[in-house]
């Protein structure tokens, strides 16, 4: 570490990082609605008590706070009797998506779900670096793994969501 001076996370300019989480979580959750939930709770997580930042990464950070959200989400459910929709009272998964493309809807939920299927550990890195757009060493530092176990991760992760996706298996 450079043993920069901490600085607390601003608030204000939380926002300017809404897309790029909300993106990270659809792909964790496989659900666009599990992902605005996810999202909501992570920054009322973060906003309940002053953050220090030992780096200059607010999105880093907060990409860390979302994966614990969603583990520990993931473990409460668990413990849960999954719930069981009514029939026609809940919405399809694509549901509020743009209907002039509902194709391109459809492959979005598709490919967001194939990431959330990966185990822990390759949906973080393809999260990290293909859905939120972080650089190979932003994605690393922020993942605390070396470069090179972020690059094989992803490079067997894209491959298993490509083989996911391959028309044999999903037909678009």
């Amino acid at each position: 570490m450079s043993g920069a001076t901490p600085r607390e996370l601003d608030p204000a300019a939380l926002g300017d990082h809404v897309d790029r989480l909300y993106r990270a979580a659809w792909a964790m959750c496989g659900d666009r609605h599990d992902a605005e939930d996810l999202v909501q709770e992570t920054y009322a997580r973060v906003l309940a008590r002053p953050r220090l930042l030992r780096r200059d990464d607010d999105l880093g950070y907060l990409l860390r706070a979302l994966h614990n959200v969603h583990v520990s989400r993931m473990r409460r459910a668990g413990r849960r009797v999954p719930e069981v929709p009514l029939d026609g009272l809940e919405a399809g998964p694509d549901a509020g998506l743009d209907v002039r493309a509902p194709e391109a809807a459809y492959e979005v939920g598709e490919l967001f779900r194939a990431i959330a299927a990966l185990p822990r550990e390759s949906a973080e890195a393809v999260v990290a670096v293909d859905v939120v757009g972080l650089s190979y060493a932003e994605a690393a530092a922020a993942l605390r793994v070396k470069e090179a176990t972020l690059t094989t991760r992803l490079f067997r992760a894209r491959r298993r969501v490509a083989r996911t996706l391959e028309p044999s298996g999903v037909h678009l």
